[in-house]
Parts: structure tokens; sequence; C-alpha cells
């Protein structure tokens, strides 16, 4: 029996896609560079502000990288201001963390969106102690896909992984929960597809976010 369910924060529980790709393309206009589309954000994100900083950096024409440093600086600069620019939670997913939290579960956020960032996010969206841990990116703890961040969440839910459920919408979130030994399960309503998903190892893929409590809980 689940006891616990561990989301992923961008494209799971939260449409960030405009932040992104808002600090993203001031970033890439600051050093010249050509501006990317939405759509391509979408998988410029998901392994943390460092590795999407060298994604756009690459796809506009930087592929040695010249710029990073001076572009991962002006970026975080960029993003703490923008962090919540037009940032919502995708449709149904404040009713399903009611349910969930009606149902006894614990309701944690494992992201490698940074640390502060992410708990301004979820501070702006949700009720106060809607989860009981939200852990980001952070000095001394692993990126997903390692698994270290999920173990400590467990920790301190005082749950075992096998007794967590793992949402998320990228092979990174689905990686994580495998090694972890959570369940994973991948969501179509976010940045990715559901070919990426089940290559990365879900084991349930979900459309809408009450399609979780009909189908596992």
């Amino acid at each position: 029996m689940f006891k616990a369910v561990v989301f992923d924060l961008d494209g799971t529980l939260t449409d960030t896609l405009e932040s992104l790709k808002k600090s993203g393309n001031n970033t890439l206009r600051h050093f010249g560079l050509e501006e990317r589309r939405l759509d391509e954000y979408k998988y410029f994100a998901g392994n943390g502000p460092d590795e999407l900083v060298r994604r756009i950096l690459r796809a506009s024409g930087d592929t040695e990288l010249k710029y990073f440093d001076e572009a991962y600086k002006f970026y975080n600069d960029e993003f703490k201001k923008d962090s919540m620019y037009m940032v919502k939670p995708y449709e149904g997913i404040l009713e399903l963390v009611e349910i969930l939290k009606t149902m006894g579960l614990k309701l944690a956020v494992l992201t490698n969106k940074n640390n502060e960032r992410a708990k301004n996010v979820i501070e702006s969206v949700f009720e106060e102690d809607t989860f009981e841990v939200v852990m980001g990116s952070q000095e001394g703890l692993k990126k997903k896909p390692d698994p270290e961040g999920a173990f400590k969440i467990c920790e301190i839910l005082d749950v075992k992984p096998e007794e967590c459920l793992y949402l998320g919408d990228t092979n990174v979130d689905m990686e994580t929960a495998n090694n972890a030994g959570m369940y994973p399960v991948g969501v179509l309503w976010g940045f990715r597809q559901r070919d990426e998903l089940m290559e990365s190892g879900a084991k349930t893929i979900i459309e809408r976010p009450m399609d979780l409590v009909d189908e596992l809980l």
C-alpha cells in the first residue's frame, strides 16, 4: 500500500514554461544569441538550471560554451526576478493534492529546480503545509536522476521507497523513481511525450491528474 506521493515540480505540478523561456531568452539576447521557441524549453528543462543554460547556448550557436560562466550567472539573476512569471498549476492538480491529503497520504516535492525558487513556487501556488517536504537543487545534494534526494525524503517522511509513488513528466523523473525503488508514474500534461516516459521506466502513464486516484489508489 502506498503511503506517500513524491511530485516533480516543473511540468508536473506547475506549468513554468513561460518563466523558463523569459529568463532563458533574456540571457540569450544579452549575449547576442538567437532566442528560442517556447516548445524548445520543454527539452531544455529537466536537469537543473546549469544544464538548461548549456542547452540554450548550444542551441543558439555557442557550441563550445564560451559564454557559460557569465550566462549562468546572468540567467540565475534573471530567474530570481521572474521565477513566477505566468506560473500556474496544471488543471486538476489542486483538486488532486487536496484528495490525496484527505486520504492520509504524505506529499513531497523533489525537483532539480533551485531550492529557493522551488519553495517560492510552492508557497505561491499551494496552500501552506500542502507538502511535508519541498526539496530542490542545493549544494551538497546530488541532482536527479541520482536517488539521494528521494532517499532523504523517505527518511523525513518515515516511509520506505517502495511505499512511494513518484510522479514526473520527463525521463529524468522516471529514472529517479526507478533508481530509488519508488513506483514511477509518467504524466502526459507536462513537457515530454509517452515514448520517452515508457522508455525511461514508467510503470503507469496518466493523462489527467485525477487518473492517479482512479488507477492506483
